[in-house]
């Protein structure tokens, strides 16, 4: 999914009092952990993830994957914190800013 700069924008604004919902540890990634962001990504759309791995390109090459396999767009990267938007075709709770 492609975001435009004004989607990015106002997607950021709504994550920004959200806590993270899913916490990638030490195990780095799971299966387990794929399927709760599936999860929370069917649920919710807009979803904060905290990636607690040391390294910064093990951090982002995580990101990455987890974009590939939730089929997630990557809405903004902070430190140990991603955000991911996926719209849900049936339920969407996020409205997008026509761009």
């Amino acid at each position: 999914m492609n975001l435009t700069d004004a989607q990015r924008r106002h997607l950021r604004s709504l994550a920004h009092p959200r806590k993270p919902i899913v916490t990638i540890g030490r195990n780095g990634l799971t299966d387990a952990v794929v399927k709760e962001l599936e999860q929370a990504l069917a649920h919710h759309e807009l979803v904060k993830i905290k990636v607690n791995i040391g390294d910064r390109e093990a951090r982002n090459g995580t990101v990455e994957d987890l974009c590939e396999r939730t089929g997630g767009a990557l809405v903004q990267r902070i430190g140990y914190v991603a955000t991911l938007f996926r719209r849900n075709p049936d339920e969407p709770k996020v409205t997008l800013d026509p761009a």
